[in-house]
């Protein structure tokens, strides 16, 4: 690929925080991966060597690294997977039948594992010859009009259609066929959307502040970095081969806010906006991510970066691991893995190596996030930082939408507002720039009432639910559906007087993240009392999000779903407070 250059615009800061003087321009080079020296750390010099290399604009695992590989890395070895798109070869794909594809491990491994490179998942399990996809939509920032061109998507295909927020601000959607897809891909393109590089081993979609630009107590304006770091990753939605054949997926995020909505202990990297010297930048955690063999949080890089140098640093992050990262045991191979084998200092040196001047700040001292900031919810109408305008939080239930609700939304955003939604990790929806005149009606509004609150029970604020089995083929239990039934039950029970965040998640993949939840549920199958298999859940309990956030615990295995609802009231009243229902009209 040619040079990519790029220039950073000065950061649209708050009042706060003073702005940097004239920012000079950064220019980034995709270049082939650094041959890198031994470490301090005692690390074998042939061990740093890069196990990629480049051949014909994409990344191929040299030969001699290949013994012990997985799977899927063989899968990448046999066919590049953006040759479906860079080279137009989904085009010839869509024409087959699943009878003529399924024939041939090649376009079999194409439709399960290579089409995943353009954000297309086949549910083959479940649906098949169906697929979810999955979108990327930088700060969770969409249109009206986007809206309303994927609900036209998923219309089309009746029941099996429908869309989901997710944990990551964004869309996936639902029911697609094949033949559907490159008319889908033109269509996501006009409206300004992308699908690319949204699954597998590559940079999923860059998470930054809900409620960036509007927040009166916003740090940043995140979107100009989640916007060209996204940009960046996918070279304008035209794909990016330097990124694309990494070990693993990898999580970016970019905070903004004191609150840590954009929850930053939990990505491979966090930038964390920090002053230096009188000049704004950020600090770097690194190593965040959820697996079914191990849990682990983000932990300090001991780096500090200006803004200008938020692309620099994303890319030599990205570059040290793509040539180093191993590729055997699919559980052994998030970026952690290699941080704990070079020691944190060992990884830093290798991301020095490979910044523009091979230069890299220590951390600063001077963090802007707030510690002792009480976390807000966003639920209900807020004033926004500009005079007369006010946005409205949403509760999608578990985050599932259909078609005429995303219809809705996008005639909402557009009467009311100025036609923006906004995702939010929590699965939820909020609409900005609501002029202060316009609000009573926007209450009114038949949707508000009947589907999408802007103010939802206590328990019902913080409920995240993944996919489940419905539709995901490696999902253990169903969740979504469930979810609500079991919160519903509870909240008949107890009263809290705060929000309790419950999170659901079909397998140990923990796509609904239940270890940052405060009581979290991860399907497995369980025994009854009369020890006959049935679905259940393993129940974890004290995640923490925001300034003092850590993983929750394991609290109880194998826990039959038809027992939930008397476990969780009674952790709900030993642990966070609750009232049962029957004392509190006792006391009233």
């Amino acid at each position: 690929m040619s040079s990519l250059s790029v220039r950073f615009l000065t950061p649209q800061l708050s009042p706060t925080v003073p702005s940097s003087s004239a920012r000079p321009r950064t220019r980034l080079f995709a270049g082939p991966p650094t041959v890198a020296q031994p470490a301090e750390t005692g690390v074998d010099a042939g061990r740093l060597e890069p196990r990629v290399e480049k051949k014909d604009g994409y990344y191929v695992l040299k030969e001699k690294f290949r013994q012990g590989i997985n799977p899927q890395e063989k899968v990448k070895i046999e066919k590049e997977p953006m040759k479906l798109f860079m080279e137009n070869g989904i085009e010839e794909l869509a024409k087959l039948s699943m009878e003529e594809i399924d024939k041939e491990k090649s376009t079999k491994d194409d439709i399960d594992v290579r089409l995943k490179w353009l954000g297309l998942f086949h549910r083959r399990k479940h649906q098949y010859g169906r697929f979810m996809m999955r979108l990327k939509l930088p700060n969770g920032v969409t249109t009206s009009a986007q809206t309303r061109y994927l609900a036209s998507v998923i219309r089309k295909y009746g029941k099996d259609g429908c869309a989901d927020v997710t944990t990551r601000q964004n869309w996936q959607i639902r029911g697609v066929v094949l033949p559907d897809v490159p008319e889908i891909l033109r269509g996501l393109a006009e409206v300004g959307l992308t699908s690319l590089q949204s699954g597998m081993d590559n940079v999923r979609n860059p998470v930054g502040n809900p409620l960036a630009g509007i927040d009166p107590d916003e740090i940043v304006d995140t979107r100009p970095y989640t916007n060209l770091l996204s940009q960046f990753i996918t070279a304008n939605s035209r794909g990016n081969p330097e990124f694309t054949n990494l070990p693993r997926k990898w999580n970016v995020c970019v905070v903004g806010s004191h609150d840590l909505y954009e929850h930053p202990h939990i990505n491979d990297l966090a930038y964390m906006p920090a002053m230096k010297d009188g000049r704004f930048g950020f600090n770097l955690l690194v190593g965040g991510f959820f697996s079914p063999k191990r849990c682990a949080e983000a932990i300090p890089l001991d780096a500090w970066v200006s803004a200008d140098d938020v692309l620099p640093s994303c890319k030599a992050v990205l570059e040290a691991y793509r040539d180093l990262g191993t590729r055997g045991n699919r559980q052994k191979t998030r970026m952690m893995w290699l941080i704990d084998e070079l020691g944190i200092e060992g990884f830093r040196s290798e991301v020095v190596k490979r910044m523009p001047r091979q230069e890299l700040e220590r951390e600063s001292s001077e963090d802007l996030v707030q510690k002792q900031w009480e976390r807000r919810d966003y639920f209900g109408v807020h004033p926004q930082k500009q005079e007369g305008l006010s946005y409205a939080g949403l509760h999608i239930p578990v985050g599932r939408v259909q078609a005429d609700d995303m219809d809705e939304l996008a005639r909402l955003a557009d009467i009311y507002g100025t036609g923006e939604l906004r995702l939010t990790v929590e699965q939820n929806i909020i609409i900005p720039n609501i002029e202060d005149s316009k609000i009573e009606a926007l209450l009114k509004e038949p949707l508000l009432k009947d589907r999408f609150s802007p103010e939802p029970p206590l328990l019902m604020q913080g409920l995240v639910a993944c996919t489940g089995k419905e539709f995901c083929g490696q999902a253990i239990i169903e969740t979504k559906a469930r979810a609500m039934k079991v919160t519903e039950e509870v909240q008949r029970l107890v009263s809290v007087s705060k929000p309790v965040r419950m999170h659901w998640t079909g397998c140990p993949n923990t796509c609904g993240q239940v270890q940052v939840a405060d009581i979290g549920f991860m399907g497995c199958m369980a025994r009854d009392e009369n020890g006959k298999i049935c679905e259940g859940a393993d129940v974890y309990v004290g995640g923490r999000v925001g300034s003092d956030s850590h993983l929750g615990e394991l609290y109880k295995k194998s826990v039959p779903c038809k027992d939930l609802v008397p476990l969780v009231v009674d952790i709900l009243v030993k642990q966070f407070g609750a009232v049962p229902r029957e004392r509190e009209e006792v006391d009233d």
